[in-house]
């Protein structure tokens, strides 16, 4: 999968570093795919770092600030009721433990580098738990620098294991 994002992306010669922008902003993938994207194509670790954490954060206040007014248009609309309980049922399964330790809570929830989590997900958590822009933003903001980190670590780890072999 890897090898296709790059290639689509230097096909329209974009940039590795505006790859890995771009890559961090994408829903699912996030960092968690822009930093293992990135050391494949050989980037500096720290040029990496800042770019995967920028573009991961640059939606964070986007959907903290609009996505209860557009969950509920959603959940309103026959055609986008689906999607809308989706997502209500997304922040309703993973509000539990961010409510127990609140901001601590969310900052694991964003920090640890896991399917399903990360700053997409703990910043609708956060808007859908009527959780302050001031609040939420520092906190998912140093999870996704500890994310980053962990990510960068392990993948550099990987990376130098497999060419051990290669």
């Amino acid at each position: 999968m890897a090898d296709t994002l790059v290639s689509f992306f230097q096909n329209m010669n974009i940039s590795d570093e505006v790859i890995v922008f771009l890559v961090s902003m994408i829903p699912v993938i996030e960092l968690r795919g822009a930093v293992p994207l990135g050391v494949i194509m050989d980037m500096n670790p720290w040029i990496l770092f800042s770019l995967a954490v920028l573009g991961n954060m640059l939606p964070v206040p986007f959907i903290i600030l609009l996505a209860r007014p557009i969950v509920n248009f959603f959940l309103h609309t026959k055609l986008f009721r689906p999607l809308g309980e989706w997502m209500k049922n997304k922040v309703e399964k993973n509000s539990e433990k961010v409510l127990r330790y609140e901001v601590w809570g969310l900052f694991l929830f964003v920090a640890i580098p896991l399917p399903g989590t990360g700053a997409w997900t703990g910043s609708l958590i956060a808007a859908l738990l009527d959780l302050r822009l001031k609040k939420a933003l520092p906190t998912i903001l140093l999870g996704v620098i500890v994310a980053g980190l962990i990510m960068i670590f392990g993948s550099s780890i990987v990376k130098f294991a497999v060419g051990m072999f290669v």
